[in-house]
């Protein structure tokens, strides 16, 4: 058995791409996960996947809209998914952002 990093780039590759539209495929299987929950637990949403995947298509000078990769992300508008999907935040949601936010800025 070889390990991750022992395979060829092409296979590595294959491998990470399917992970991601599997990550895409568990958070559009789970909507109720908010943008706001992600960021406060792992600092990062869907959101952030789409400016992720505008900056990969810059470093290779391809043109993708960060509208563009977040229909990709979201599978649909962003304001449709959001109009659907995305409650205003509650008031703990936004305290535990702030805390959290104010807890990163401290670690700086």
């Amino acid at each position: 058995m070889s390990s991750f990093n022992e395979l060829d780039q092409t296979t590595r590759t294959e491998l990470e791409a399917a992970a991601f539209r599997r990550l895409l495929q568990h958070l559009d299987d789970n909507k109720d996960v908010q943008n706001i929950d992600l960021m406060i637990l792992a600092d990062f949403c869907r959101n952030c996947l789409s400016k992720w995947l505008v900056s990969a298509a810059e470093s290779r000078n391809e043109t993708l809209s960060y509208e563009e990769a977040r229909e990709y992300v979201y599978g649909m508008p962003y304001s449709e998914w959001k109009e659907l999907y995305q409650p205003p935040a509650t008031a703990e949601q936004k305290a535990a952002w702030e805390a959290h936010h104010a807890k990163k800025n401290a670690a700086k």
